[in-house]
């Protein structure tokens, strides 16, 4: 072993590649294993629940409040609860059916909209409007297309905050369809969370999604809610989550009945679009989450073309090379595997396989995103 050793040829490129495998095994090692084996405790009959106000804000969408403001309605509570919508300004018969609506659930509290806030794009307006507006002093935000998996889903938020906690991160994947660009959206959609739910249980959380998360009024109102970020288009849940979260008052929710679902771009110019959105609020990230993600973006997509070309150039050293990455791939692989159980997507797993291509595929499609981050409209 140590003659195999001996005769092997640390070039340059070859010490290039065993830094980048090292750089992808912290990453897994230190950060995502806490989330691949992260235990949910069951909740204990004799906790003091919170009174919460679930808010949605909603622009034309009568269609997806039809179908699915029913289940937010419906959540089995031993404790009152209150569903704000907040009505942006839409056009459709949205009034129209929020106020059937009323007629049947005593807790839902509808609030119009009859102009829009002045330099103010995005969202963030009508939240903060359904924020201030809110009964209690815990919230539970989600969005008008979303699905809560069960009639749980509050009581999972509502255990959470019990332990003095004022941010909830939770999970919100996408519906499976056919089709690969389904479950390539929905791999990303995974490997985003698996990095922001990691981050926030090694103490260094970045980011929630606005689809699925919780938090205090009273930390909104003290920390002036979006008022330094009201320029920016998004940035509602990830910007706010940026600024107010620490180690000490952030936990995570992925119990399976704490999930909401949401329908899926169905072309790729749409999800093009998305994902475009999203690129404009990472450049406002602190110094520290900027460089984390960084780094582990380029290290991700740079280790399979590394290994290519070591193995090209440094034939006669190819099984060393091929024990390096076969190792680190094996080790990943069972780390974000389990993650995968964790948050019910074991059915991607064989895009595990091929991450290593599809990632610096998807951030070659979206360099001129990174590089310019053009602000789109939100609709």
């Amino acid at each position: 072993m140590l003659d195999f050793l001996n005769n092997i040829k640390y070039d340059p490129f070859v010490i290039i590649f065993i830094g980048l495998v090292l750089v992808q095994l912290f990453y897994n090692l230190y950060f995502f294993i806490r989330l691949a084996f992260y235990f949910e405790a069951d909740a204990e009959s004799e906790l003091q629940l919170q009174n919460i106000s679930i808010i949605i804000c909603a622009k034309d969408e009568v269609k997806n409040l039809s179908q699915y403001l029913p289940m937010a309605l419906i959540q089995e509570s031993k404790i009152p609860y209150e569903v704000i919508v907040v009505n942006d300004n839409s056009v459709d018969d949205t009034q129209y059916i929020l106020e059937e609506f009323r007629l049947k659930h005593a807790n839902l509290n509808i609030i119009k909209l009859s102009q829009e806030g002045k330099l103010i794009p995005g969202k963030k307006y009508p939240l903060s409007i359904g924020i201030r507006s809110a009964k209690y002093d815990y919230l539970l935000l989600t969005d008008a297309d979303c699905l809560p998996a069960t009639e749980q889903w509050l009581n999972c938020f509502q255990r959470k905050f019990y332990y003095g906690c004022d941010i909830v991160l939770g999970y919100s994947p996408y519906f499976k369809k056919p089709g690969i660009l389904n479950k390539f959206i929905r791999f990303e959609t995974f490997h985003t969370a698996l990095q922001y739910l990691s981050y926030a249980l090694a103490g260094m959380p970045y980011m929630g999604v606005g689809r699925n998360l919780a938090y205090q009024k009273k930390m909104f109102l003290e920390s002036k809610g979006f008022a330094s970020i009201n320029h920016v288009l998004s940035g509602d849940d990830d910007l706010f989550i940026n600024k107010v979260a620490t180690a000490n008052n952030t936990t995570i929710c992925i119990h399976q009945d704490s999930f909401t679902y949401t329908e899926p771009k169905q072309t790729f110019k749409a999800w093009y679009r998305q994902k475009k959105r999203h690129f404009t609020t990472a450049k406002f990230y602190k110094f520290h989450h900027k460089f984390l993600l960084a780094f582990y973006n380029v290290t991700l997509c740079l280790i399979l073309p590394c290994f290519i070309v070591a193995m090209i150039l440094y034939k006669e050293n190819w099984i060393f090379l091929a024990s390096i990455y076969g190792g680190f791939f094996i080790i990943r692989f069972f780390i974000q595997y389990k993650a995968l159980n964790k948050l019910a997507e074991k059915d991607l797993w064989l895009l595990l396989f091929l991450q290593d291509f599809l990632f610096p595929l998807f951030y070659v499609i979206h360099l001129p995103n990174v590089i310019f981050k053009r602000e789109e409209k939100w609709a």
